[in-house]
């Protein structure tokens, strides 16, 4: 009988014991993503705030966080649509752009760091929404970028911005390379707005050409 109660008490503190190596494991798993999260900022493009921090609050939870105007204790733009931005810099050092609308939830595992708060403010970045996004100084700023026919067309400005390596871009103007036809059945062209060393410029180039930048 005490054999018995002793076997009992020992299976349940080796069990209790080895219960909380398993949260930590899998945050470990979670905060491998490919990307490094340089900053985040919510509101719309004339109006926003940055939140990098409020989000590592939030991260370090290791839960689902859906965007609501409340998740941030602020209203940037009120009666707009908003979302929330977070920029990053992969691997290879390129830098892309990952935009969540209100309600949608954040995909953390895609972020090195994630529910530790190992990332914010990244070497050589300078912030910004929209046409500030930006990698080093000096280096090529997609501002923005359209692809169609005209009264067709399709905003691809973060997918063209996730294709820069190393401070170039050197892509094919096809349908594949934007993963839509936002007008089937004719001559489309992908119209960009960039800068570099802070001039900007603009160029088209029509559909099967190829965009070469800077």
């Amino acid at each position: 009988m005490q054999t018995r109660r002793f076997l009992a008490v020992l299976g349940a503190t080796l069990i209790a014991a080895a219960l909380p190596a398993r949260p930590a494991f899998a945050q470990r798993q979670s905060d491998q993503g490919e990307y490094q999260i340089l900053q985040a900022r919510y509101g719309t493009a004339t109006r926003n705030i940055d939140v990098t921090d409020r989000l590592k609050q939030l991260a370090r939870h290791d839960r689902p966080i859906q965007i609501t105007n409340d998740l941030f204790g602020e209203d940037p733009a009120p009666g707009q649509v908003k979302a929330l931005r977070i920029y990053a810099r992969g691997r290879e050092g390129a830098t892309r752009v990952f935009e969540y609308r209100e309600e949608d939830f954040i995909d953390g595992s895609q972020f090195s760091g994630w529910s530790g708060g190992r990332w914010g403010q990244g070497g050589g970045w300078r912030g910004g929404w929209g046409g500030d996004v930006a990698g080093p100084q000096g280096g090529l700023t997609i501002v923005t970028a359209r692809y169609g026919d005209g009264r067709r067309s399709r905003e691809v400005t973060d997918r063209v911005r996730s294709m820069v390596r190393n401070g170039r871009l050197d892509i094919p103007v096809e349908n594949d390379t934007f993963g839509v036809d936002p007008a089937p059945g004719s001559d489309k062209a992908l119209v960009v707005v960039y800068s570099v060393n802070g001039v900007r410029q603009e160029v088209r180039v029509p559909e099967r050409g190829r965009l070469s930048l800077p």
